[in-house]
């Protein structure tokens, strides 16, 4: 698989995911009092667009897998620029969340998962680097775009700055067109060369019990992610970090995982995906036992946002390299965009969820929450590691 493609693609999630899956932290507040509408009901359109994409998931995987990531990815740039014009033009909430529908649609066809069946489709199992790699780059959209954002709202309102956004989205067409239109076909394996081929399972393990605990992994990272990317400023003051401070220790979230995504690619080429998900798993869950042992002070806080991110930039790349060690290769949009649809859901009902325990039950038992849904995550993990992994 060339390097430039590997490249662009990277730069298109970047760029993809810095304008619609960020873009309401960035235009939230501003949106709000244009449209006269709370907060609350801004957020629903980001929700509504995570209920979009697990309902339309399996078929754009489908859709992958038949005809290519070049088509699905390049539609998906055009629905996204459309649907950018769409939300800058919105003056009602019907309208607003409306857009929020196409976005939905196109950050399902252009996100990580239509990225990774794209490159599962041309290259098989040997999709797994670039698959790390392309997300480096994606890591970084909310650094990189986030003050774009803001700068373009300060020049130009936020409805300019979606206008902009919108060009944004068509500048993506010619990355995604680079990539081929060829299936990948692997070479048949000589019988005793067991490491060409697929793992042998033993008695009892199935795939359908890979795919219950891959989607058990996806679903409730899914909703670590998305909870905590809501509240973890707010967590971290009410355990008592000075507010300013909490923003900016948050932030390391972002550093954890973009180094934990660069050590992966330079040196976790010996380390098995399910090695990977098991280590991964465990950073993420024992981020919460520092602050839940030893309260909320400035250098745990420092350790729970490292670790959260290493944690969840690492889950990243195993959401899109497990299934090839687990799964058929050649029906891998099909197969992962069944799976991961549950967590799309679980993702959008998250924010909430996370708000009714902390107004309850105080910011201590959204730690236990987290704690309660990490701890699955890794017994997942572990589980496939000791049925599946030679």
């Amino acid at each position: 698989m060339s390097r430039r493609l590997v490249v662009a693609l990277g730069l298109s999630q970047l760029l993809c995911w810095g304008i619609s899956y960020y873009l309401v932290g960035v235009f939230g507040t501003a949106m709000a009092a244009d449209l006269g509408h709370g907060l609350t009901a801004i957020h629903g359109g980001f929700t509504v667009a995570l209920i979009v994409q697990g309902l339309t998931s399996s078929r754009i995987g489908r859709a992958i897998d038949q005809h290519g990531g070049r088509p699905v990815m390049v539609a998906g740039s055009l629905v996204m620029a459309v649907s950018l014009l769409g939300l800058a033009a919105a003056r009602e909430l019907i309208g607003y969340y409306v857009a929020w529908i196409g976005l939905g649609l196109a950050m399902r066809m252009t996100l990580y998962d239509a990225a990774f069946a794209a490159l599962a489709r041309i290259g098989g199992r040997e999709a797994r680097r670039p698959i790390a790699q392309i997300t480096l780059l994606g890591g970084l959209a909310s650094s990189v775009l986030w003050p774009v954002g803001q700068a373009l709202a300060d020049g130009l309102g936020w409805r300019g700055a979606l206008c902009v956004y919108a060009g944004i989205a068509l500048s993506t067409i010619p990355l995604h067109r680079m990539i081929p239109d060829h299936r990948h076909i692997a070479a048949p394996a000589p019988e005793s060369n067991m490491d060409d081929g697929p793992a042998p399972r033993p008695a009892g393990a199935s795939p359908a019990v890979a795919g219950v605990l891959y989607a058990v992994m996806v679903a409730l990272t899914g909703l670590l992610n998305s909870g905590l990317s809501a509240h973890m400023i707010g967590l971290m003051a009410g355990l008592g970090l000075a507010p300013a401070l909490a923003v900016w220790v948050s932030t390391l979230r972002g550093v954890g995982q973009s180094a934990a995504r660069l050590a992966e690619v330079l040196f976790g080429a010996r380390l098995s995906p399910f090695g990977l998900a098991a280590f991964a798993s465990a950073l993420l869950a024992s981020c919460f036992l520092a602050p839940l042992l030893f309260g909320m002070a400035p250098l745990v806080g420092v350790l729970f946002a490292l670790l959260f991110g290493a944690g969840n930039g690492l889950l990243t790349i195993v959401r899109g390299t497990l299934p090839l060690a687990l799964f058929d290769p050649t029906s891998y949009g099909r197969t992962v965009g069944r799976l991961i649809t549950p967590g799309f859901y679980v993702a959008a009902l998250a924010p909430m969820l996370y708000a009714f325990v902390i107004e309850r039950h105080g910011e201590t038992a959204a730690l236990w929450l987290s704690l309660a849904c990490a701890v699955p995550v890794l017994l997942a993990a572990l589980l496939l590691k000791g049925l599946f992994h030679r």
